[in-house]
């Protein structure tokens, strides 16, 4: 059976809905090849200033899904169809996309190298232990690294909002981590230019994984009871339909116009805010008055 709603219901549950822009991705790396000096050898410095950065160029990701696997029975009860799950899948990758600056071409410099590096390519750098062959030279070779090798973890995506970190009007905002577990590049995506206007260049990268881990967050603290403002007659006949403990249970029409309550109560908070008082203290005196 429907249940009813008041306004201030509707209002609170319908009126805070979560935003695509706010978001923070973070990238890890293997140790070898940060380790190694294989990023060096190939004229990339990414230290703690340039890994922040290619974070910080990260402009669009994906929240990552998956779905069950399931078995199909169809003998075990006379005209049922059931299916029992047996293993649940994750999507075989996630794709990322980042605003390339113009000092370095930092995210296709890195991920190109990484890419290099799980192939075990030549460096452009000639190295002993590699017959001092380079990746220009006719003798060129790559031969495959091992997959712990270049395997990553610390690849997170951080879903928060605007009002996640206080300092915002309303219900503070929630906090969503998707840790994923041994992270790769497979793939970067072309990227055309042309003589056409200027747009900016952005660098696609699909990484794949194992699988990812949502991390467990803290609900955001249950806002305190009467947290409205009186911001119109209505909206405040609504939430204000009966005070604890009191028999009112309707606003009556007279309540609403000029002369009733609510104006009443209204005017007097909009009087003491122009007058210098606080927006709280301004409601709390229109709150007792249109109580008593």
């Amino acid at each position: 059976m429907p249940s009813p709603k008041s306004i201030a219901q509707i209002k609170s549950s319908l009126l805070h809905p979560a935003t695509t822009s706010h978001f923070e991705v973070t990238i890890g790396l293997p140790g070898k090849l940060t380790s190694g000096g294989y990023l060096n050898d190939n004229g990339i410095n990414l230290g703690t200033n340039n890994l922040d950065k290619l974070n910080l160029l990260c402009c669009e990701a994906t929240l990552p899904g998956s779905n069950l696997a399931t078995l199909e029975l169809t003998n075990d009860h006379t005209g049922v169809t059931e299916r029992h799950a047996y293993r649940r899948v994750y999507d075989d990758r996630i794709d990322l996309t980042f605003y390339v600056d113009a000092e370095n071409y930092l995210p296709i410099r890195v991920f190109e190298t990484w890419m290099k590096f799980i192939a075990q390519e030549a460096s452009d750098t000639a190295q002993a232990d590699r017959g001092n062959i380079t990746s220009r030279d006719e003798q060129y070779f790559y031969r495959f690294q091992y997959v712990d090798e270049y395997k990553a973890n610390g690849l997170s995506v951080i879903k928060f909002e605007k009002s996640s970190y206080g300092g915002a009007k309303g219900k503070p905002g929630g906090i969503l981590k998707y840790d994923f577990i041994k992270s790769y590049p497979i793939s970067i995506s072309s990227m055309p230019v042309a003589y056409d206007s200027s747009s900016l260049l952005k660098c696609t990268v699909s990484m794949t994984y194992v699988r990812y881990l949502l991390n467990r967050t803290n609900d955001p603290p249950a806002p305190a009871q009467n947290q409205s403002t009186l911001s119109t007659p209505v909206e405040q006949a609504q939430f204000n339909g009966s005070k604890p403990g009191s028999s009112v249970t309707t606003i009556s029409t007279y309540d609403k116009m000029p002369g009733g309550r609510v104006y009443e109560a209204n005017k007097l908070r909009e009087g003491l805010i122009k007058l210098g008082a606080s927006e709280a203290e301004a409601e709390r005196v229109a709150r007792e008055s249109y109580f008593n």
